[in-house]
């Protein structure tokens, strides 16, 4: 036993320790001073070594006490936890939090004497001492629990493994050190204040740290509802952690019940329990519960949301000047995140996916709600768990988000670019019925017809981009966006300018998902750069908002360990002209009814958007929104979206000859919007201004459909993309490099 134990009668004392105990009277001071100069006649080892590299001076030495980790929880909008982030799972409590029988038990076991003692236990330290120069080293603490209190302040505090190991070095130099900080700890703190800060300090195993952490890891309860062979198991655990470990395996939970065992002896032999109390909770078994520890993204019912929040802190230079320290503020800080994500919605949008897509599926689904006018994320779901096993087909990176945020490349989005060509139409003074016509194939009359944001001249005169036959013809801002025929829009590209088309896309927050930069081709249009749906769903918000952009916001509040609450504001600004987005609303609001969706349905109340489907059936999008809500799915292979198409697939039980934007990512958007807005009252979009862009405005709008028509049951849906168009085509290279499309696009 490390601590407690006095020595018996037969046992011999060297002189030197009796010299110790005659000198004891004189003091603690004088009696630790004495032993180390004793010790050279005795061990060996002694003051020569102390002296050498600092004065000995017993005098009390202010501790700095940095707060120990504490786990930090994140919050949905409602303020109910769903996640934990933290490098020491720990939970700090009040001492009069602790079961009583805890406190006895600790006490017992580690300084029995520790409301009797000051700042140095005399005759824990003589009988250290002795044993030390006895085995001519430090062999034997001696340490009260201040004084342990202090050592594990001084290992938290260490920043590097060089000074972790001072902090645990076998020296007198240290003891001393610690007996003077232990000396200014017990003039600051009450007895009680000590013991509840070493409780709450203190490593129990299992990765618990602190005696509430460890309640729960080890038996499933609270502190305060500790029995008696409880907290004699946990305050055996304290001497060492790593051996007792009962996480470890059958050794270490037979060396734990041996040491609960000897804690009980020691209660009883000090009279804090009787015989019979001893033996009764020594007849029981361990009762070792192992209870996982809750927190991180894998065990969140958010996990993509909760990847995204950690990464909002973990880049941000407002939580720390250092990526070192970013992580030490989210992971030790004991902070309280409340965030944007809606239990409603995600739990919409979780069914949603599932109704059309399995986790054991090849191809996965991705969706982000955002709320217009704020940008704050309402829901993230996939259809893949998130997590690393290949057995279950788990996917260990954000399939919603981008780099930034733990995403990765993403997809291509598809026609669902094309909604940013119509915005600069109209911005440019195009009228809703304006129009022109096309032909089943588009080529660039020239180098100089496409010119990037440089001023570059990157036409490709060499090279078609085509329609599905029954297409070309007379094409208005309204039919060709409807119909989504890629030789109006690569026509319309071209006249209201590469650059200016790129610039409004920008000015909506768009940016590539892997972070490079955005691929100015004159495929632009046809959407061949890779996104993912947080940035596609928040860009459509901003139109939803009537132009008013908001940064993507997933944070709303944190409250740090001593309640200092920081609120955080949307970050929004002009893009758009209000009556623009009003215009492109009332165009987009058309695919529902006569367009690309108008067989899948909408969803009873103004809603606006747009399909995508990438060149070769490598990916299919949807995203759309209404006044009070905006979305976008994605949907491809991770293996590979351009090695594994969309194409002879079967995806949620269901045989896909072809995947279209329509066909799986435009349900999911509706069965998500039917749901998730259930119970908001409908918000009308901001009619069209016939003066300026034509048309009837709200008078001769359609109304929106009452229900959405049920999920096809024959598995083909070549025409479900409305009948009116074929494959919509991108860039055909995932990579994110610069090949021209080599293939039709329109969905």
């Amino acid at each position: 036993m490390r601590h407690g134990h006095m020595p018996g009668r037969g046992e011999d004392r060297p002189g030197a320790v009796t010299k110790i105990v005659r000198l004891a009277a004189m003091g603690a001071a004088a009696g630790v001073l004495v032993a180390g100069i004793a010790l050279p006649a005795v061990g060996g080892v002694g003051f020569g070594v102390i002296s050498a590299a600092n004065e000995v001076n017993l005098k009390p030495e202010d501790l700095t006490e940095p707060p120990p980790a504490e786990v930090t929880i994140v919050q949905d909008v409602d303020g109910n936890e769903i996640a934990r982030f933290y490098e020491e799972y720990r939970e700090v409590v009040k001492l009069d939090e602790v079961a009583e029988i805890m406190k006895t038990a600790i006490v017992s076991i580690e300084d029995y004497r520790f409301y009797k003692h000051g700042a140095i236990d005399i005759e824990g330290t003589i009988r250290a001492f002795a044993r030390n120069m006895q085995a001519g080293g430090v062999s034997q603490g001696g340490s009260s629990i201040t004084q342990q209190y202090v050592k594990q302040v001084l290992l938290n505090s260490a920043d590097t493994a060089k000074d972790k190991d001072k902090a645990l070095e076998a020296s007198y130099a240290r003891k001393l050190n610690e007996l003077r900080y232990a000396m200014a700890v017990e003039q600051k703190y009450s007895k009680d204040e000590i013991l509840e800060k070493y409780l709450n300090i203190a490593y129990f195993g299992a990765g618990a740290y602190g005696v509430e952490a460890a309640a729960k890891r080890f038996f499933g309860v609270e502190a305060d509802a500790l029995t008696l062979p409880q907290a004699a198991t946990l305050a055996g655990a304290v001497q060492d952690p790593n051996a007792t470990d009962p996480n470890l395996g059958g050794k270490q939970r037979e060396r734990m019940l041996n040491r609960r065992n000897t804690v009980l002896d020691r209660m009883a032999e000090l009279g804090e329990i009787t015989p019979a109390e001893a033996a009764e909770a020594k007849a029981t078994k361990l009762g070792y519960r192992g209870t996982e520890l809750p927190g991180g993204c894998e065990t969140s019912d958010y996990p993509y949301f909760c990847i995204y929040v950690r990464n909002e802190i973990l880049n941000n230079s407002d939580f720390g000047g250092t990526t070192e320290a970013r992580e030490e503020f989210l992971n030790r800080g004991g902070l309280t995140i409340r965030t944007t994500v809606d239990p409603e919605a995600q739990a919409a949008a979780d069914r949603a996916i599932r109704k059309w897509v399995h986790r054991s599926d090849d191809p996965a689904a991705a969706e982000a709600l955002v709320q217009p006018g704020t940008g704050a994320i309402r829901a993230m779901a996939a259809s893949r768990t998130y997590g690393r096993s290949k057995a279950r087909n788990e996917i260990s990176y954000n399939l919603v988000a981008d780099a930034a945020h733990g995403g990765a490349i993403g997809f291509q989005a598809g026609s669902t670019f094309k909604t940013f060509t119509l915005l600069s139409a109209l911005e440019k003074g195009m009228k809703v019925d304006d129009g022109f016509t096309v032909g089943a194939g588009y080529r660039a009359s020239g180098y100089a017809a496409f010119k990037n944001c440089k001023g570059e001249n990157i036409g490709d005169p060499t090279h078609t981009v085509t329609n599905d036959e029954g297409s070309p013809g007379w094409k208005t801002l309204r039919t060709g966006t409807w119909g989504s025929v890629n030789t109006f829009f690569m026509t319309l590209e071209q006249r209201v300018g590469l650059c200016d088309t790129v610039k409004t896309a920008k000015s909506l927050g768009i940016h590539r998902s892997d972070g490079a930069k955005l691929q100015e081709y004159e495929t632009f249009t046809l959407g061949i750069n890779e996104m993912d749906p947080v940035t596609v769903a928040n860009a459509y918000a901003a139109i939803a908002a009537r132009g008013r952009y908001c940064a993507p916001m997933a944070i709303t509040r944190i409250t740090d360990r001593y309640g200092k609450v920081t609120d955080f504001t949307p970050k929004c600004r002009r893009a758009l002209d209000p009556e623009v987005a009003d215009a492109a609303a009332d165009v987009l609001s058309g695919v529902f009814t006569q367009g690309t969706m108008r067989g899948v349905g909408g969803i009873g109340r103004d809603a606006a958007g747009k399909t995508g489907t990438t060149d070769g059936y490598a990916s299919a999008w949807f995203a759309g929104f209404t006044p009070d809500l905006a979305g976008a799915v994605s949907l491809g292979d991770p293996r590979g979206s351009q090695d594994h198409k969309l194409s002879g697939v079967t995806i949620g039980g269901r045989y896909y000859g072809l995947v279209l934007g329509a066909s799986i990512p435009g349900p999911i958007w509706r069965d998500t919007m039917l749901a998730a807005l259930r119970d908001v009252e409908p918000t009308s979009f901001t009619p069209i201004d016939p003066a300026r862009f034509g048309g009837c405005g709200q008078s001769c709008r359609p109304t929106p459909p009452p229900s959405p028509t049920p999920p096809p049951s024959d598995g083909d849906d070549t025409t479900e993309d409305g009948g009116l168009t074929g494959p919509d085509g991108g860039n055909g290279d995932d990579s994110g490099g610069p090949d021209i499309p080599l293939g039709p696009d329109d969905d």
